[in-house]
């Protein structure tokens, strides 16, 4: 007989970005469903990541990450917040935001807690939760607009709540979370003493103007958020695997003794380039937005052609759309499916950003992903239209 294996990960189904990309390989779809670039990012930040590997050394990095980087992220997050942050004792650097995400559920979490997710969440929220031995309790946000719950979300906690995760600019809807919606979850974090983690990713991809907001800059967060980004978002350097976090100096050292025992350290070139990058002037990052904007809009346009109604996307690089504008009567996945297969494009169901079983996840929306070059992007318009018309 075989052994009995952890039913939290080998119980689940395998990651709805493997299922899809690998069901557009087979069918040889476009694919606009896992959420990465079809281009590098700056060359000038790629060049800094060679010549450190040739310079060297390429031998293991301090397990908190290199100090140029974290100087780096207490840099930035003065430069675009006006956070004063200690590099030495309030950063961490780790293997991509996932990880970032494990540190602190495992690193926080034990048994008996709860941890408040606010579906739709990225997959790897509740597993981690679990893992930690803690309960996941789910508050689902509104469609179509995705707005909070704020009666729900209040009722959901209980003298056994620890913390609550925060994701915005947030995946898979693309909503900004609004400042009034941030300060009602400010005080319910106060009052009831919960730690923040606030998955903040896609904090440079922020369109029509508008501007992120970090839970940590509103009055007495500081000492109760952890926030988490992502080299791989702001620069379209996905496979680097570069995520970094800021918090209070105790959260971060509960962080950094997990991370020990996860990845340990990370790759010392990818590090120094991060760092080159984050310096970069307003230039590239203002260009960055006005890119994936006029990428927004030429997939808005395409999919309005072909009979959606476009939720709107504040930021991200995901729209959403509901598949019963277009009169199909199955569900999200089965839409998915059809739409690899006879289409020749992919997308990914947003039921699968749910818990597994949850009855109250809706089958009716999908998410599409726009950060392709623009004539990926046609093309992908021209095949969905041919199909539906």
């Amino acid at each position: 007989m075989a052994p009995t294996l952890n039913p939290v990960f080998a119980g689940r189904p395998t990651t709805i970005f493997a299922v899809m990309s690998a069901l557009a390989n087979k069918h040889r779809a476009i694919n606009l469903g896992q959420g990465f670039p079809d281009e590098d990012g700056p060359a000038e930040v790629l060049k800094v990541a060679a010549d450190a590997i040739i310079r060297g050394p390429n031998q293991y990095a301090p397990t908190t990450g290199i100090p140029v980087l974290r100087q780096a992220v207490a840099r930035a997050n003065k430069r675009f917040y006006g956070l004063d942050v200690d590099w030495e004792t309030q950063t961490l650097v780790t293997a991509g935001a996932v990880e970032s995400l494990a540190s602190a559920f495992l690193g926080f979490l034990q048994p008996g807690d709860e941890a408040i997710l606010l579906a739709p969440f990225y997959d790897c929220y509740a597993p981690i939760v679990e893992a930690a031995g803690a309960k996941p309790v789910v508050v689902n946000l509104c469609p179509p607009d995705w707005s909070l719950d704020r009666s729900a979300l209040q009722a959901a906690i209980t003298p056994h709540t620890k913390l609550i995760a925060i994701n915005s600019p947030h995946n898979p809807t693309g909503r900004v979370i609004s400042d009034a919606e941030l300060e009602f979850v400010a005080d319910l974090v106060s009052t009831n003493d919960l730690i923040a983690v606030c998955d903040e990713v896609y904090e440079h991809l922020i369109f029509d103007g508008l501007r992120h907001t970090p839970l940590m800059t509103l009055p007495g967060m500081l000492e109760r958020c952890i926030r988490i980004g992502s080299a791989g978002k702001t620069f379209s350097l996905t496979g680097w695997r570069i995520g970094y976090s800021t918090g209070p100096a105790h959260l971060i050292d509960a962080m950094a003794k997990t991370h020990q025992f996860l990845s340990y350290t990370i790759q010392p070139h990818l590090q120094e380039a991060v760092a080159y990058g984050l310096d970069l002037n307003d230039a590239y990052y203002e260009q960055f937005i006005a890119d994936m904007q006029e990428k927004r809009d030429v997939m808005v346009a395409g999919l309005r052609e072909v009979g959606f109604t476009v939720i709107p996307a504040q930021g991200t690089y995901f729209l959403t759309v509901d598949i019963q504008d277009v009169g199909f009567g199955g569900d999200d996945m089965a839409f998915c499916e059809e739409l690899t297969e006879r289409a020749g494009v992919a997308a990914v169901p947003v039921s699968a950003f749910y818990d597994q079983g949850d009855p109250l996840a809706p089958r009716n929306f999908v998410r599409f992903c726009f950060c392709k070059k623009p004539e990926v992007l046609g093309e992908a318009s021209n095949r969905l239209k041919a199909y539906f018309a």
